[in-house]
């Protein structure tokens, strides 16, 4: 049996699946073919998303896509892979328990993605929470939930003031869109806590550059600078988190503060099986090398069986009238490269020509809280309520499965009626503290004068 594997479940890597299903049905039913997919976590998480999940826009399982619900032909392996030994055409799987195997190959498609950027900020490790997973998202959500319920039982000094500051550190599209939508939510919150005053959140947004928002241009940069500073937040642009240690905060304009919540957004780097664990051919930042029809491999030097796609392949632009530009790493691109390598690999196996991968930008869209958004193509700029319903129209047509699109309509349009749920299941992450409290120090049975008490229920 001939056998493909693919290395990561994301967006590229879970539309690739569903494409080879798509063209490669029959020889998978007859057994002619394995397709396998390797990730450790058993869904393909629609980032996008996330900043909304931040707010209780989007239930956190509706921004995550099953692999075994909608990827009916492919095994689907949930474990890391550790090493790419393409010379021995092997991936090297660690799963989620037992042993360590090797599990060999015909054909390898690498989209293993790429992974949060961390700089050795001391502090960082031990207090920061990334954006990049659902469960991430959640977890800052009921954080918040959590510190306002806190805070709102607390007299006014250090320990609430720490309780109700925030900060986010990068001014990408990830952290602009979850500060904006973390801070809106902070502010509706307002409304079922009296006991706490507007003026006592702190939101700041921490950006090495000289501007937040790179993907657009400075205009309209400037626009959403503004704007969350109407909204009462600070916006330290060329400035870096020096320090994060025992929860305060001290950034290298010399201003200092606790923060009860630390977001890092500060960007990607290479995933480390890419960069470090294969012998594939990489650049010198850790992405895969690959030719415009996505083989591993330059044109002059391809790698026979390889195949890569996503935010871990450089792949080449040709969309963009500049030598050697890159597609940017973002789900636009991804989605479309998942589908035009399925479609090469299918017409490379049946001897017809590939053909390269070509994607004009449709622009980029951001949201800045309910109600707000931002929207660029070329000079084209949108602002404002009708810039956000174009980035919920795109994005409810961009998530994969119409099973997905309708509970996430369905979740929109509970909350237009009722409003945000504002419940924190931050308890959800120590799930048995409240059995093991419950647990009596004797595990034997209490008994009175008359024999063993029985419960009644």
């Amino acid at each position: 049996m001939e056998r493909i594997v693919i290395v990561g479940g994301g967006y590229a890597g879970f539309t690739a699946a569903r494409e080879l299903e798509k063209h490669l049905g029959q020889e998978l039913r007859r057994g002619d073919i394995e397709l396998a997919l390797v990730d450790p976590r058993p869904y393909m998480t629609y980032q996008p998303f996330l900043p909304e999940v931040v707010a209780g826009s989007v239930e956190a399982r509706h921004a995550a896509v099953s692999h075994r619900r909608h990827l009916h032909r492919t095994r689907v392996i949930e474990g890391t892979v550790e090493r790419i030994d393409h010379a021995d055409h092997v991936v090297v799987v660690r799963p989620r328990s037992g042993d360590t195997f090797r599990l060999s190959y015909d054909t390898v498609i690498v989209t293993a993605g790429a992974v949060t950027r961390v700089f050795p900020v001391p502090g960082v490790a031990e207090h920061a929470i990334g954006m990049k997973h659902v469960e991430e998202a959640v977890a800052i959500r009921d954080r918040l939930l959590t510190s306002f319920d806190r805070a709102a039982g607390l007299p006014h000094g250090r320990e609430r003031g720490r309780l109700l500051t925030v900060t986010f550190v990068g001014g990408g599209f990830s952290g602009v869109e979850g500060f904006a939508e973390l801070q809106r939510l902070a502010h509706d919150l307002l409304r079922a806590y009296p006991e706490i005053d507007a003026t006592e959140l702190q939101f700041h947004l921490v950006e090495r550059g000289p501007r937040i928002l790179p993907e657009v241009t400075d205009g309209p940069g400037r626009w959403v600078a503004s704007l969350l500073e109407r909204r009462g937040a600070r916006v330290h642009l060329e400035t870096a988190l020096t320090s994060a240690a025992d929860g305060v905060v001290e950034l290298s304009s010399g201003e200092s503060f606790p923060s009860g919540l630390l977001v890092w957004t500060a960007g990607n780097a290479a995933n480390p099986v890419v960069a470090t664990h294969t012998d594939l051919p990489v650049d010198a930042r850790g992405y895969v090398v690959v030719r415009p029809d996505l083989r591993v491999g330059t044109p002059d030097h391809p790698v026979d069986d390889a195949w890569a796609a996503g935010d871990g392949a450089a792949v080449p632009d040709l969309a963009v009238p500049r030598p050697g530009a890159l597609a940017v790493p973002n789900a636009q691109h991804a989605v479309r490269q998942g589908r035009r390598l399925a479609r090469n690999l299918v017409a490379s196996r049946r001897s017809r020509r590939t053909r390269p991968y070509v994607h004009g930008s449709l622009g980029v869209v951001a949201t800045l809280g309910l109600g707000s958004g931002i929207f660029q193509y070329r000079r084209v700029v949108v602002r404002g309520f009708l810039a956000w319903l174009m980035h919920r129209g795109y994005h409810v047509l961009a998530i994969p499965t119409w099973e997905r699109k309708v509970r996430v309509l369905a979740v929109w349009l509970t909350a237009s009626l009722f409003g945000r749920d504002i419940v924190s299941l931050a308890s959800v992450q120590r799930p048995r503290a409240a059995f093991v409290a419950a647990t009596p120090a004797d595990p034997r049975p209490a008994t009175t004068d008359d024999g063993p008490t029985r419960r009644v229920a």
